[in-house]
């Protein structure tokens, strides 16, 4: 088959002659035209949306950089929650934010899968704990399980009479006490978790671990024998995650009895969509506990979250992932009518409402006005103002440079920066390391990089 002349003439001007070794003349391969209209798939034309033409700058402003879900993913999302390739927000760490189909999912997704720290914690991420029951001479019935925790140490010998209940050993505490006579026993703890199959609710046994049990307490905490080979076992069952625990942060409340485990994001309701509340810090008025997010980059401006806040608001119920490729509904926005209130320093991390606590709490034995190691003062009144001011240390740095991080002194002193002399603290002498945890660590950093304001 050759083409005819005026295609040749076309395949000449891109270099195709040969490949078809056609010579120019005419050919007839008798058209290519289809003799049948196709029947192809509907699509409902999205209903148009009036753009906002107030004179609200913020508004404006968000209107004209994320006119769409898309560009909204692409120039906030993608920038501020994954950076370094992903590194924070990537399949790897709960949720995954990379691309758009990935935040679409994070639409009516439960909250805190991968937790961390149970400190941090919600309430309202709470899912229905797993069962435990325990065979042997205990023959328990199932009950939910509240959290579970490994104390490394040696046990090996058991315990004289009833254990502290922060001796070394698996510990397991339940939603209801045990009801038996016995105090000790051998048996087999066996976990189990509900699944729907086939429309069916349907129990199944996942994990078991086998020693000598101690009843604690009311009979709600039970700490087990952990021998050598069964250390492995003992740190994989106690990570968060792996279990699910009804009290995961052990405050004695199971979230899931209260209310319906929150989302991460809510259609229609931004309020109450938990990663906003993450970056808010509250929720209806209630700390959201854990570290600000997002904490490798700049928090989202006012018109960044406002248009994040319209998006959510404006989002279908049915979570219609093509619903991003639409245009972001500024002028029917309920927030767009006071964007100042989103901004992200919510409650919770300013010098008052947190940060003077942490430091109190960890710092205060060596660097009150009684005892003021290295002549720094972190308890008690004027100690803001003090922290504003030179270290004593490196003059050229502030203790704490608002915005900055990476030049505040006492900041790079806690986390053990490269170019700061000495231990990083606050410093433990029966560890000999630093003894803030991350989460601290992270609302310190949130405070200075939103401005280390005193309070709100």
């Amino acid at each position: 088959m050759r083409p005819t002349a005026s295609t040749a003439k076309l395949l000449a001007g891109f270099g195709l002659v040969a490949l078809f070794g056609c010579r120019g003349e005419a050919y007839d391969y008798g058209g290519g035209n289809i003799d049948f209209d196709p029947e192809r798939p509907g699509f409902d034309e999205p209903e148009p949306i009036e753009p906002y033409d107030g004179d609200d700058p913020i508004v404006l402003e968000a209107q004209a950089n994320f006119p769409t879900g898309i560009e909204f993913h692409q120039k906030v999302i993608w920038r501020t929650c994954t950076p370094n390739q992903g590194v924070c927000h990537n399949a790897k760490e709960y949720p995954d934010l990379r691309t758009p189909a990935s935040f679409v999912s994070a639409f009516n997704a439960p909250c805190n899968v991968q937790a961390g720290e149970y400190q941090s914690i919600y309430d309202g991420c709470e899912q229905p704990g797993d069962r435990v029951q325990l065979g042997g001479a205990f023959d328990t019935t199932e009950i939910e399980l509240g959290w579970i925790e490994y104390i490394p140490g040696e046990n090996n010998d058991g315990f004289d009479g009833v254990p502290d209940p922060d001796a070394p050993g698996l510990h397991i505490h339940l939603r209801q006490a045990l009801t038996t006579d016995r105090t000790d026993a051998w048996a087999r703890a066996d976990f189990s978790r509900s699944f729907v199959i086939e429309g069916s609710v349907e129990q199944s046994t996942f994990e078991s671990f086998t020693t000598r049990w101690w009843l604690v307490g009311d009979g709600s905490h039970l700490i087990g024998e952990v021998r050598n080979y069964q250390t492995s076992q003992a740190e994989a069952l106690a990570v968060i995650g792996n279990l699910v625990q009804g009290d995961a942060n052990r405050n004695g409340v199971f979230g899931a009895e209260e209310s319906e485990p929150a989302s991460l994001l809510v259609p229609g309701w931004p309020e109450s969509s938990y990663l906003i509340a993450r970056m808010r810090g509250e929720m209806h008025g209630d700390e959201i506990p854990g570290s600000r997010m997002p904490l490798a980059n700049q928090p989202f401006t006012i018109p960044e979250m406002l248009a994040m806040f319209c998006l959510v608001e404006r989002y279908p119920q049915d979570g219609d992932p093509t619903a991003l490729s639409g245009p972001i509904d500024y002028n029917n926005c309920t927030f767009a009518e006071d964007p100042e209130s989103l901004n992200l320093l919510g409650q919770g991390v300013t010098w008052k409402g947190r940060i003077s606590k942490i430091l109190e709490f960890n710092c205060g034995g060596c660097h009150s006005e009684e005892r003021a190691e290295a002549d720094l003062i972190l308890v008690g009144d004027g100690v803001y103002d003090t922290l504003l001011g030179a270290s004593t240390q490196l003059p050229e740095f502030n203790l704490i440079e608002p915005g900055d991080a990476e030049n505040s002194y006492l900041y790079m002193k806690l986390i053990g920066a490269d170019g700061i002399d000495g231990a990083k603290m606050p410093y433990d002498p029966f560890s000999g390391e630093g003894s803030l945890t991350q989460a601290e660590l992270d609302d310190i950093l949130t405070w200075i990089v939103n401005g280390a304001v005193e309070d709100e």
